[in-house]
């Protein structure tokens, strides 16, 4: 019998419980399977709020879950043995409610399940938040606290090797059949509702007396609605975009921000929606007198770059929901930015970028003249209180990201026409790949010098997360581009730590190992896909 799970790279957190990656998994698909699964769920779902209840869902019957503030997750049994697996690819084994989940499967003769659940921490005192069960399942300091987390069923991916019904009031049928005399992990809370007024009753009844994070309304020939409050922020607004075409002179959006703890600007989004075109009218006039230089840009929906504005305005903004997770279960990083104003002369500077959240159909409410830009007015805390926030607390002009590590440098000249040619290769390595995304482990760098060109410079660059790849990559653009006639000028040299930087490294320089930084957002090749 094939082992499902390499025991040897469990790291135990107390008792039986312990965590894994998923390379610890004998069946390699089974991320991908999971990964695959939450990102065609959170596409079919479509956000509504409490009031759109009766203009936006139709009749029909549905199947209305409460929705649970916790760890998306799937829970797979196999050979007698249960453990989950999460979109970021951590297993987790050894917790009461995954021993609860194989007795009962085993008993009712299943070989064979994955199901979709929700990990989170049981209270009693009110409703669980995801920082429950970060908390818990990160450093449990108990026994007692394993208890605490149980699962609660809303899917199933397959039984015994079949995918589920095409019906999912059969779906359902199954997952109560086996679940329903569990304690640990049993079926979400659920009732079937057919009209509009039932469903917003017990929207009603569960988010605004119960306080529940939400609801879910699932109909195989209705659509399937994903119902939460709306959330209310008060940000920065640190740029704008002007509308093109017959409604130039109005508005397009607002770029904003909130404000880290030690005073930079975390870019949180924009916001289009919400004006009226008389607000869009006079906001554009206003923030065009306040447009300052920057060095970092970012493009609006419709491809035209913001302009940076002094951070002077306090709006209220409104969103659907805040997600924290992309579908592969990484954070969604948003750039920080540095503000100096100095001598009249004001810039926005690139920092790094940090974990934050994408806003769901976000919407202007008002100005907020009755608050500032600081840190107490348009905290990043009223994100970080809703969902999870990796370093919210960390300051960012701290986080200074490790140095690259040089592997290989080659320089080649060559004579054509009594013009001097020069080809030059650089690898290295970068060491960011495990702090920032935005980073592959390594690069090489071509660089070709040739005046008699119309254009002189010319620059090709490779990706991998693999060394052996990456070296292959390199020979085979030496082969490319060092041929017959081109002299070696230097050697290869040995890898050699690059000499420590004065200020932490800005996005717009992560190439900076390289004597020649390389052009932005290069088309990579050969790199591996991370989530």
């Amino acid at each position: 019998m094939t082992v499902l799970l390499d025991r040897g790279r469990v790291e135990i957190k107390l008792a039986d419980y312990g965590t894994a990656p998923a390379t610890a998994l004998a069946d390699p698909l089974l991320l991908g399977r999971v990964q695959d699964y939450r990102r065609g769920a959170a596409a079919r779902l479509y956000p509504l709020d409490g009031p759109a209840i009766l203009e936006k869902v139709p009749l029909g019957e549905f199947h209305v879950s409460r929705k649970i503030d916790g760890e998306f997750t799937v829970l797979i049994f196999r050979q007698g043995e249960a453990f989950t697996l999460n979109p970021g690819g951590t297993v987790r084994v050894g917790l009461p409610a995954l021993e609860e989940a194989a007795r009962l499967l085993s008993k009712a003769g299943v070989k064979e399940a994955m199901r979709a659940c929700k990990l989170y921490a049981a209270r009693e005192d009110r409703r669980s938040r995801v920082h429950d069960i970060v908390s818990l399942a990160g450093k449990p300091s108990k026994t007692a606290e394993l208890e605490q987390m149980h699962l609660a069923v809303f899917d199933l991916l397959s039984l015994n090797g079949s995918p589920p019904p095409v019906a999912f009031a059969q779906t359902w049928q199954q997952i109560s059949k086996l679940l329903d005399k569990g304690q640990r992990i049993r079926p979400v809370e659920a009732r079937w509702l057919e009209k509009p007024d039932a469903i917003r009753e017990l929207y009603d009844e569960w988010v605004e007396k119960e306080g529940a994070e939400g609801i879910v309304c699932r109909s195989d020939a209705a659509g399937s609605f994903k119902i939460k409050p709306r959330h209310n922020l008060d940000v920065a607004v640190i740029g704008f975009a002007e509308s093109s075409g017959d409604r130039t002179g109005l508005l397009h959006d607002m770029l904003v921000a909130l404000l880290r703890k030690e005073g930079t600007f975390h870019v949180l989004g924009r916001v289009g929606g919400g004006f009226t075109d008389e607000q869009r009218k006079e906001l554009l006039s206003d923030l065009k007198d306040m447009v300052v230089e920057s060095e970092y840009s970012e493009v609006s929906s419709d491809h035209v770059a913001y302009q940076m504005v002094r951070p002077e305005w306090v709006v209220e903004i409104s969103c659907l929901d805040l997600v924290s997770q992309n579908t592969r279960g990484g954070t969604v990083g948003r750039m920080v930015l540095d503000w100096h104003a100095n001598n009249g002369h004001s810039i926005y500077r690139a920092l790094r970028r940090l974990p934050l959240a994408s806003v769901i159909s976000p919407q202007f409410v008002r100005r907020r003249d009755d608050k500032q830009v600081q840190p107490t007015d348009v905290r990043i805390s009223q994100v970080a209180d809703l969902v999870e926030l990796p370093q919210a607390e960390k300051d960012a002009r701290q986080l200074i990201y490790p140095q690259s590590e040089l592997l290989r440098r080659e320089v080649f000249v060559k004579e054509l026409k009594g013009e001097q040619m020069v080809r030059k290769l650089v690898l290295w390595k970068t060491n960011k790949e495990q702090v920032a995304e935005d980073f592959p482990a390594y690069v090489v760098h071509l660089t070709d010098f040739s005046p008699n060109r119309k254009d002189p410079l010319a620059r090709e660059i490779r990706v991998s997360s693999s060394l052996e790849q990456i070296q292959q990559l390199c020979e085979q653009l030496k082969a490319e581009n060092i041929t017959k006639g081109w002299n070696s000028y230097t050697s290869a040299i040995p890898a050699t730590p690059a000499p420590p930087a004065k200020e932490p490294e800005s996005p717009s320089r992560k190439f900076a190992a390289s004597e020649t930084e390389p052009p932005p957002k290069p088309k990579p090749k050969g790199r591996k896909k991370s989530g």
